[in-house]
């Protein structure tokens, strides 16, 4: 079929997984035409599948723009001499779970690229942080990045050079892994424009949120201050920690960890400590909300005591509105009943407003909320009750579409 179209430039999309067909015989054909193909998206579940791939992609591809290549539990790496070692007009590359231990000679020739995700890489795969950041500090048009490492970084850390790269153009920035990887790595740049950053920190258990380059890189980012916004999220893979803003010049923070396998406790105790060391300084936020996803209760592992809420509370000292999810406030309010008499104050010591959501609560509940607001009456720091309207909450700031998508078409 390619002998009878005209020379018009080739998408190549390899949708085999579904459904799923024989062979790559097509796909290989269509990378002969190197001049004319513009944008590939390829995955395939075999190690020779992959080879025969290759094989065809060793020269440059002097049109090509967009690429996107996914491996379904299979380890063939893709070889040094991949597009010839060049792709000065790529514009998007997106790698799921494959080797490449040439990526970051083939990075510093990729001058033009705006998009690069970096997913499912594991500790064969790994690139150091000082390697990463020297490959970044080419990419002069990066818009978009997206990485994730699967496993624990080496112990050889070295320390930060006294110069750092700047991503003058990134806006968006998505990071899944150690904490001890992004430490190093930020350590190392700068990113001025930096509007999007959401961070999941993997291996949280093993160590303390000591992150005190994560929260220079923060201060050197100027939309990511000041932000006014705050929402406690509580899902069944993650709980997260999110900052925004009001209006839409400054950007969005999202800080969260895995939770399926660990504990409540664990939980809090975590994102505590993100909200007290890995966030901006929060006196600027006058906004926090709490939320669970309706999948939550069915991870809760044990009653939430009142410690772990005042300890994720007590950072957000400056809350002048507090907004409670239906679901949370039953786990909440038997807390904030109890902070009478010189405890009234012990956390959230300004608030003034408080919303709770969902359909009436039950009488415990009312009655709980009740001696809270006589609490904070008697003491002088009066609060109002009120229903939380959700459209009326005036979110500012809405959560930008993730980073990395992947669809399957056929």
């Amino acid at each position: 079929m390619l002998d009878i179209w005209p020379a018009l430039p080739l998408f190549i999309l390899d949708a085999r997984y579904y459904p799923p067909t024989k062979g790559v015989d097509n796909t290989i054909a269509a990378l002969k035409q190197r001049h004319r193909v513009c944008k590939i998206k390829f995955c395939a579940s075999s190690s020779s599948d992959y080879e025969n791939v290759w094989a065809a992609m060793q020269e440059p591809f002097p049109e090509l723009a967009d690429i996107m290549l996914m491996a379904l539990e299979i380890d063939a790496g893709i070889p040094d001499s991949f597009l010839g070692g060049s792709a000065p007009g790529l514009r998007c590359l997106k790698l799921y779970g494959i080797p490449f231990p040439g990526l970051p000679k083939l990075l510093l020739s990729a001058t033009h690229l705006v998009t690069l995700c970096l997913e499912g890489t594991s500790h064969s795969e790994y690139t150091s942080p000082d390697v990463m950041a020297n490959c970044l500090s080419a990419l002069t048009n990066l818009e978009t990045l997206a990485l994730e490492f699967e496993h624990l970084n080496p112990e050889n850390r070295r320390p930060p050079p006294p110069t750092r790269s700047v991503l003058p153009a990134l806006t968006n920035l998505e990071f899944t892994g150690d904490i001890e990887y992004w430490e190093d790595l930020v350590a190392r740049v700068d990113a001025p424009r930096l509007f999007h950053l959401s961070i999941t920190f993997l291996h949280h258990y093993q160590i303390a949120f000591d992150t005190p380059h994560h929260v220079q890189f923060i201060s050197r980012t100027p939309r990511l201050e000041a932000l006014e916004k705050a929402r406690i999220t509580f899902g069944d893979k993650t709980v997260r920690a999110r900052l925004s803003s009001q209006t839409s010049g400054n950007g969005v923070l999202d800080v969260g960890i895995p939770c399926s396998t660990i504990s409540t406790d664990e939980q809090f105790s975590c994102l505590a400590q993100i909200c007290a060391s890995s966030l901006p300084p929060l006196s600027a936020v006058e906004n926090l909300s709490i939320i669970e996803d309706h999948y939550f209760e069915q991870y809760l592992q044990e009653n939430i005591a009142d410690r772990l809420w005042l300890e994720l509370l007590r950072p957000f000292a400056s809350v002048k509105n507090l907004y409670i999810h239906r679901e949370s406030l039953p786990r909440i309010a038997p807390t904030l009943q109890k902070l009478v008499g010189d405890r009234t104050t012990e956390v959230l010591p300004i608030l003034q407003n408080l919303f709770t959501g969902g359909s009436q609560p039950s009488r415990l509940v009312q009655e709980g909320i009740e001696q809270f607001a006589a609490a904070r009456r008697l003491s002088g720091r009066p609060i109002t009750v009120s229903p939380w309207d959700r459209a009326s909450e005036q979110e500012g700031v809405t959560h930008p579409p993730r980073i990395v998508s992947i669809v399957r078409t056929h």
